[in-house]
């Protein structure tokens, strides 16, 4: 049985606890590994170490900072297969969509390749008599990353070469469902000439968890996942004086009105809707049918979602793959449930697929439920699976008053053939990530990523020009420098010009 260590110091280590975890391939439900967990002591170790090498590395020039940027970027594509596989056997998406996740990731890096325009100052010359003022930005410290089993590449990679351009140490405390990844990510690194300690990989639980919250040596928190998490994560590390960024759950919404193409439209939702297994923060779940729109979209919703096909995440014709536990698939399955014996019509009923050859994964198949009302658990629920509910609306107005109601403001899109439409809508709804004909809106490196209200703890988003704002704190400087016989005129007044 493989077992799977922390990354500390520069190189694998197995740590002093003994407490283990099982790793499973979703595919086939077989365990594929062992994974360690973190004591205390590891905990300790490990932040002792990351304060250390923030200590030098923030100090580093920002040239030899990008210059291990740059090697590091060069070797994550030099791996993209071989991270995609390990993406595959431990999350189960296919390898298609693995790689895309490698090169939303690499994206990140380029940005912050970026990082000596990024972190230029202001200066302003004589604002008082021989007086000028500047400012500029230095790394926090020492920060954890703790990071969702839906994206084992792209998530970290959304925060730590941010946080390592910056000037920080960071610790990742990954999903323990999909631990590969990040100790190949931290190999990488290694041979990108990172100094040993400004990187570390740290699995663990919830005592690991709680650790990094509380450890008066950890200086910022940054995170994704569900809500419940975030918000727990944001009250007990800002209690304890921490920088946190905290990225919740997501109950996406596609209105799609009359006017749309509505087989382009119908692609998209299916595409959104089902790929990797709706395993996303960003997947559309909702499908809001405006009007007359609603009875031929869902017919051709129908049609694409029988047409997924679903396999192995390593089959090369595969488009969808498993849900990553028998946990997840039975709240799947229980949800959908739900929504049938409420009244919700099954259009495409994925409860029972089987997988020929893997009986035992965990397998839920594209499912489509129409006449979804919002009492309903399936509309109500974060289902994280493939399934998309038709809620039918009268008018824009009423699609955009159902979006505003959800307590969730993560990603929403809008389908129309109208600049009207669709300039009202993206000024009137509450979420932070829109997309106009586009189902999966994530922005580019260069903006951020984040939504609004139960979807984002902490006022920073994740990435782009706020992560860098997040990582850093800002110093102004009023500086004085007289000639030696104006060098009085002291005052017991409060300073003007």
């Amino acid at each position: 049985m493989t077992v799977i260590n922390h990354f500390i110091r520069g190189q694998e280590a197995a740590g002093t606890g003994t407490a283990t975890k099982p790793v499973y391939n979703p595919a086939t439900g077989a365990i594929s590994a062992e994974l360690r967990l973190a004591s205390r002591e590891d905990l300790d170790a490990t932040v002792a170490i990351a304060k250390e090498a923030a200590a030098t590395w923030g100090d580093i020039s920002l040239a030899k900072r990008t210059a291990v940027l740059f090697k590091f970027r060069e070797l994550v594509a030099a791996h993209v297969d071989e991270l995609a596989q390990l993406i595959t056997a431990e999350h189960g998406k296919v390898l298609s969509d693995a790689k895309g996740e490698i090169g939303r990731g690499l994206e990140v890096i380029e940005y912050a390749c970026g990082i000596p325009t990024l972190l230029k100052g202001d200066y302003s010359d004589q604002v008082s008599t021989g007086i000028d003022v500047f400012s500029f930005r230095e790394p926090i410290g020492v920060v954890a990353g703790i990071t969702p089993f839906n994206f084992p590449v792209m998530v970290p990679l959304w925060m730590a070469p941010m946080a390592i351009a910056t000037g920080n140490a960071f610790i990742l405390k990954p999903s323990h469902r999909v631990p590969s990844a990040a100790m190949l990510l931290a190999d990488l690194f290694k041979q990108a000439g990172l100094p040993d300690g400004v990187f570390q990989v740290l699995h663990g639980d919830r005592e690991v968890v709680s650790g990094l919250l509380t450890h008066p040596d950890i200086d910022g928190i940054s995170f994704v996942g569900s809500t419940p998490v975030a918000k727990h994560i944001n009250e007990v590390a800002t209690a304890h004086g921490k920088r946190v960024q905290a990225l919740g759950g997501a109950k996406n919404h596609a209105i799609v009105m009359p006017d749309a193409d509505l087989d382009n439209a119908a692609d998209h939702l299916a595409a959104a809707a089902f790929g990797s297994a709706g395993q996303r923060c960003m997947a559309i779940s909702v499908a809001v049918a405006v009007g007359d729109a609603a009875d031929l979209l869902v017919k051709k919703v129908e049609e694409r979602a029988l047409d997924v096909r679903v396999k192995n995440g390593t089959e090369p014709d595969a488009d969808m793959g498993p849900v990553i536990s028998s946990e997840s698939k039975n709240f799947i399955v229980k949800t959908i449930t739900e929504a049938e014996q409420a009244g919700a019509a099954m259009v495409v009923d994925g409860r029972d697929l089987v997988v020929p050859g893997h009986e035992e994964g965990f397998w839920v198949g594209p499912t489509v439920l129409d006449h979804v009302k919002t009492e309903m658990s399936a509309y109500q629920e974060e289902i994280f699976g493939p399934v998309l509910v038709v809620v039918r609306v009268q008018d824009l107005e009423e699609g955009i008053k159902l979006i505003n109601a959800n307590p969730y403001g993560n990603g929403t899109a809008i389908f129309t053939s109208s600049g009207a439409a669709a300039r009202k809508f993206q000024r009137s709804v509450d979420v932070g990530m829109i997309g106009i004909n586009v189902p999966l809106p994530v922005p580019v490196a260069y903006y951020s990523f984040g939504g609004w209200k139960a979807s984002l703890f902490g006022d920073k988003h994740i990435y782009g020009p706020e992560g860098v704002s997040f990582y850093t704190r800002g110093k102004v400087i009023t500086s004085r420098w007289p000639e030696a016989s104006h060098a009085s005129g002291a005052s017991y007044n409060f300073p003007s010009n």
